[in-house]
């Protein structure tokens, strides 16, 4: 359990709030910063054998980054916070640098794969982000799709955000993607990062559950998750997560994985697949379609 669960400032490092690496989680492929820049603060960073997707989670910077084929700057104009809408963002290739400058301060995810091709530079506007709306009744939840497989090229590295109601099941019904299994199942590490919305000023919190699934090394988590906790899943049925009623949740997943294919499949768990067939009968949370939740 605590291997796998970090609560808020357990995996922090000199230069970042969070701070997980291959070599910290045990695993091969997945990496996640988080970045706080104080006002007209900078940061520089080598990328190193693994491409990263720079994201607002608050705020905006200016993005410059350099490698063997030139450098450009580009402006990220960000958002206020994680349940404001996707940001737009920034990939920066494997062996490029690239610093962050943000003049009013802000909070930044890097999120992480090692990788061996080396794409582009890129920029991609908040307004081509695809956004998801998934299940329904209490296990509605809406997705943000910034760096999908088969939305936005990447090596390795497959990362979007999900906002969960206050009240709703998310990741549900549980599933894994700990197996290579080609046309039906992706071997992914995974990292999920939380934020939750607040009620007049009392933090907000939520549950995470990952179970044993018969392959890897046996994860078994049952967590209480709060703003800034990290979860780490190398193997197992993980879901739900479970937002308590009156506090929305958010978290960002990370996965990356050996597979020659970049993928995200997924095995539901047998007992509780058939929760599925019962979202086409129901609504979908109006909270998630009202222009508040936009």
């Amino acid at each position: 359990m605590t291997k796998h669960h970090l609560p808020l400032g357990k995996a922090t490092s000199e230069q970042y709030a969070v701070d997980v690496t291959p070599e910290s989680a045990g695993w091969g492929y997945s990496s996640l910063r988080v970045l706080e820049l104080p006002p007209g603060g900078t940061h520089h960073f080598t990328a190193g054998d693994s491409e990263w997707i720079v994201l607002s989670l608050s705020g905006g910077a200016a993005v410059a980054v350099t490698d063997d084929f030139g450098g450009e700057t580009y402006e990220l104009h960000g958002r206020a916070d994680v349940f404001s809408g996707p940001s737009d963002f920034v990939y920066v290739p494997r062996d490029a640098t690239a610093s962050l400058t943000s003049p009013a301060g802000g909070r930044f995810a890097l999120t992480g794969a090692r990788c061996t091709r080396r794409l582009p530079a890129r920029y991609e506007p908040a307004s081509s982000v695809p956004v998801e709306l998934r299940g329904s009744g209490n296990c509605s939840r809406k997705v943000h799709n910034f760096g999908a497989a088969g939305v936005f090229e990447c090596d390795k590295l497959i990362a979007v955000e999900v906002i969960t109601p206050g009240g709703n099941w998310s990741s549900y019904p549980p599933h894994k993607h700990d197996a290579n299994r080609p046309g039906e199942e992706s071997e992914l590490e995974e990292i999920y990062y939380f934020e939750f919305a607040d009620h007049e000023g009392t933090p907000g919190l939520g549950y995470q559950r990952v179970s044993p699934s018969g392959h890897g090394h046996g994860t078994d988590v049952l967590a209480e998750v709060r703003g800034g906790d990290v979860v780490l899943i190398p193997d197992g049925w993980h879901g739900p997560s479970m937002a308590v009623p009156g506090h929305d949740m958010y978290y960002l997943n990370v996965m990356a994985g050996p597979g020659a294919e970049r993928a995200w499949l997924i095995c539901d768990h047998p007992d509780h697949a058939w929760i599925r067939d019962t979202w086409p009968s129901q609504p979908v949370d109006p909270r998630l379609t009202s222009t508040q939740s936009q």
